[in-house]
């Protein structure tokens, strides 16, 4: 990695109540400090629990210096839209980050890039951190489209915001044959992806592409993480099963040390 400051997300997906997210947050803290204060003073750390624990994930995090993130967000404020929830209501739980445009939304909820844009328009209305989602399918992988797709993916959502706009975007690469699979990528091919991904970033403005924080999601796990790590041009991880083991989440954010 560079002198980017490092950042290790939690997804919990569809897991945990209440009671449970609330101590898997508290061990989690506990494990993250067992060895001194390194991993949270040198990493950004954010938790991304199902949207009924994030007001009591929060409270119980409040003074860990542990941030809080959406896994999803609406494109409107407010309204006439039954079951969604908005920018707005997720700050007010206590969110700082929100995940748009993972590939289990695109896959079974039809999630577009359009809509990922229209999302991203949202959260930088609200001072919301995005991470946004692009990743290849295998079959695309093996068509040798792996690069085309993600980077469109990428500039669709993007569309017309202005770089200014986007100075704390992080970007997640999940190649989506290696999320929940246990195969991962290479470092050297996880590596080709983010340096793709901050090519484009760069072509847009030289500072945006300098300065977005590219991550890597897909089966990411204590044993690898290291490796992952190490490139260049990966700058974190978004963490999916091995986050919801809080030691195995915390060898992941010290391997970004």
């Amino acid at each position: 990695m560079t002198d980017r400051r490092p950042l290790v997300a939690a997804n919990w997906k569809l897991h945990k109540t209440l009671g449970e997210a609330v101590a898997l947050a508290e061990d989690l803290y506990a494990a993250l400090t067992e060895d001194g204060e390194a991993a949270l003073r040198d990493v950004d750390i954010v938790i991304a629990p199902v949207f009924t624990a994030l007001a009591r994930v929060h409270a119980a995090l409040s003074e860990t210096g542990i941030a809080l993130a959406g896994q999803n967000v609406f494109e409107q404020d407010s309204g006439a839209f039954t079951g969604e929830v908005s920018a707005p209501l997720l700050a007010d739980a206590g969110c700082t980050y929100c995940i748009i445009g993972h590939s289990e939304r695109r896959q079974h909820f039809g999630e577009t890039d359009d809509g990922v844009h229209r999302k991203l328009e949202a959260l930088l209305r609200h001072r919301l951190v995005p991470i946004v989602c692009v990743g290849e399918t295998l079959e695309q992988r093996e068509a040798g489209d792996a690069t085309e797709v993600i980077v469109g993916q990428l500039d669709r959502a993007l569309g017309g915001i202005a770089p200014a706009d986007l100075h704390d975007l992080v970007v997640a690469y999940e190649p989506v044959w290696a999320i929940g699979t246990g195969r991962t990528a290479t470092a050297a091919d996880a590596q080709a992806a983010h340096a793709a991904l901050r090519a484009h970033l760069e072509g847009r403005d030289a500072k945006l592409g300098a300065d977005t924080r590219i991550l890597y999601g897909g089966s990411v796990k204590p044993d690898n993480a290291a490796e992952l790590l190490a490139e260049r041009d990966i700058d974190g991880a978004l963490v999916g099963g091995a986050s919801l083991q809080a030691g195995s989440f915390a060898d992941i954010v010290r391997a970004a040390l």
